[in-house]
């Protein structure tokens, strides 16, 4: 039998759903009929695009810029949403076309976190310089 992990996210190919796992279970994440694709964050840019995470911080608060250069926010292609993920606490920032590619989040408390963006195009990504694993 399958078992999810907390924080995975998983997409339906069918209608687009996005699924992050809340609490662990057995069994797979079905929709539309068809079972949901796991996604794997990439951490690697290839390509004019650039996707990956760059953390910087300042006084209590950590920003986060999606790509050295920023990333396209077009309405056909653009990044959903930027999250910080800690032990205890998640947070989401969710974008729209024309926005800036970027996120302001409270400083984590702990030294363990990853942060996390996903693109409607090219899935999902995380900062190169991950400081949790899951």
């Amino acid at each position: 039998m399958n078992m999810t992990k907390l924080n995975q996210v998983y997409r339906c190919n069918v209608c687009g759903n996005i699924v992050e796992v809340l609490n662990p279970g057995e069994g797979k994440l079905v929709c539309c009929g068809q079972e949901m694709e796991l996604l794997l964050a990439r951490k690697t840019d290839v390509g004019p695009e650039k996707h990956v995470p760059v953390i910087e911080n300042f006084d209590n608060k950590i920003k986060v810029r999606v790509g050295k250069v920023p990333h396209p926010m077009e309405s056909n292609h653009y990044i959903l949403w930027i999250e910080l993920i800690t032990p205890k606490k998640s947070y989401r920032i969710s974008l729209n076309p024309g926005d800036k590619p970027e996120a302001i989040f409270p400083r984590p408390k702990s030294k363990k976190y990853m942060v996390r963006c996903y693109c409607n195009i090219h899935g999902l990504w995380h900062d190169l310089e991950e400081k949790m694993k899951f």
